[in-house]
């Protein structure tokens, strides 16, 4: 289906080949989005490359995805009512409104449909279904009407359609599309919006309250815009492919995001790429994936654990950290957290770099700064500080210095932090 070749044009897109960190994946054509990349590399002093790659947003979104308003001249009226599920099957734009209690809009048409909801002042609130959903279709959209405020809530436990999981206020099998110049409120005892193949937001604003994983995704999350509000027990943003370990990217490449999560505020299987938008996230850890491309964005991050995290969770991607611009502000919590913590490289080519706490940062692999501004508890350093060098102080001694090249007061020399 034309969706599976999408999903796999988006995946080979966001994680294309970063020079630093040794990624070497071929690119695949697809109908609807082209998989050319814009990419640059700035190379270190020591010869090394380091990345300085960001996904065309013209190769990731198509000109209907980025359109916030739906051409409603042919479009069919719906009616919510209690009780009622409202089912459609042919292609086309549905306006969708009213207020029901135990009703759903379920999307069950051909393989190559493409269905819009358009969702004008709807409100929903179910037990135990999805508000909306995609049973099957080719892609989904789900716009908000201009100045439209809707509501979709469950408030109960989910239950399964046959061997379904249905898990989610907004569920969908295949690719969906989330836009609009509305409001969209999502209260969810689970996920907010879970999608098994890729999620699109382009447009309008979307508060999401759940316990849950608040956008999550099998193959792909990707965002152009939209004002976003999260607050969930678990993550904010994930990408992850249970099946398949080279799925699960995050590409952004602007919006704005205030993400409070009881674990982490954006997380990626394979990449996660920020082009540009502005983020606030206060969470156990901030960003974590195993490959992590910074290349704008104000991006403000309190954590718990770690605030930038590169983890070895893909098998198709190598472990790593590239910071090529953007203003980052990191603020940890007390104890074993680390501000940038890589298990693999880390590169800062550009941007600023600030980070409060006891551990700045801590990688396994290789670490160059060939550009940018890295500031550390106030102080702004030209090399990067490792953990392994850092110090609880030497013997009898007090706190180290960040780079642990000397002890405390009375130590002699700085002690390991591991």
């Amino acid at each position: 289906m034309l969706k599976r070749i999408s999903a796999i044009v988006m995946i080979t897109l966001l994680s294309t080949s970063l020079a630093a960190c040794g990624n070497s994946n071929s690119s695949n054509s697809s109908d609807s989005t082209s998989s050319s990349q814009a990419s640059s590399k700035t190379t270190s002093k020591s010869g090394t490359e380091a990345s300085n790659t960001s996904a065309d947003s013209s190769s990731v979104f198509t000109d209907r995805d980025l359109k916030q308003e739906a051409d409603t001249s042919n479009a069919k009226k719906l009616t919510l009512s209690d009780g009622k599920d409202v089912t459609i099957t042919e292609e086309g734009v549905y306006i969708i409104s009213g207020t029901a209690k135990d009703a759903s809009v379920i999307v069950d048409a051909a393989d190559d449909a493409k269905v819009q909801l358009v969702l004008e002042n709807a409100n929903i609130t179910n037990s135990d279904s999805p508000c909306v959903y995609v049973k099957n279709a080719d892609k989904v959209f789900v716009t908000t009407a201009n100045g439209s405020e809707n509501t979709l809530t469950v408030s109960g436990s989910f239950t399964a359609d046959g061997d379904t999981k249905t898990d989610a206020v907004i569920f969908s099998k295949d690719d969906i599309v989330l836009n609009g110049e509305g409001t969209l409120n999502i209260s969810s005892t689970d996920n907010g919006i879970s999608g098994k193949d890729d999620i699109k937001i382009t447009g309008g604003t979307i508060n999401i309250n759940c316990t849950a994983d608040a956008i999550e995704a099998n193959d792909s999350i990707s965002v152009a815009d939209g004002n976003i509000t999260i607050k969930t027990q678990k993550d904010g943003l994930h990408a992850e492919n249970d099946d398949d370990n080279t799925q699960g990217s995050i590409y952004i490449s602007s919006g704005t995001f205030n993400i409070t999560a009881g674990s982490d505020g954006i997380q990626a299987t394979t990449t996660a790429v920020i082009d540009g938008g502005t983020f606030t996230i206060s969470s156990a850890e901030g960003i974590e994936a195993t490959n992590i491309t910074i290349n704008d964005g104000n991006i403000t991050i309190s954590a718990s654990d770690d605030g930038i995290n590169a983890a070895n969770k893909s098998t198709a991607e190598s472990v790593c950290i590239t910071i090529n611009g953007g203003n980052i502000k990191i603020t940890m919590g007390q104890g074993d957290t680390d501000g940038i913590d890589s298990n693999g490289d880390l590169y800062i080519t550009g941007g600023t770099v600030d980070i409060t706490g006891q551990s700045a940062c801590d990688y396994d692999g290789k670490a160059e700064k060939t550009g940018g501004k890295l500031i550390v508890n106030g102080q702004e350093t030209d090399t990067i500080p490792n953990q392994m060098m850092g110090g609880h102080g030497g013997m009898g001694g007090g706190p180290g210095k960040i780079n642990g090249d000397m002890g405390g007061m009375n130590g002699d020399m700085g002690g390991f932090q591991r």
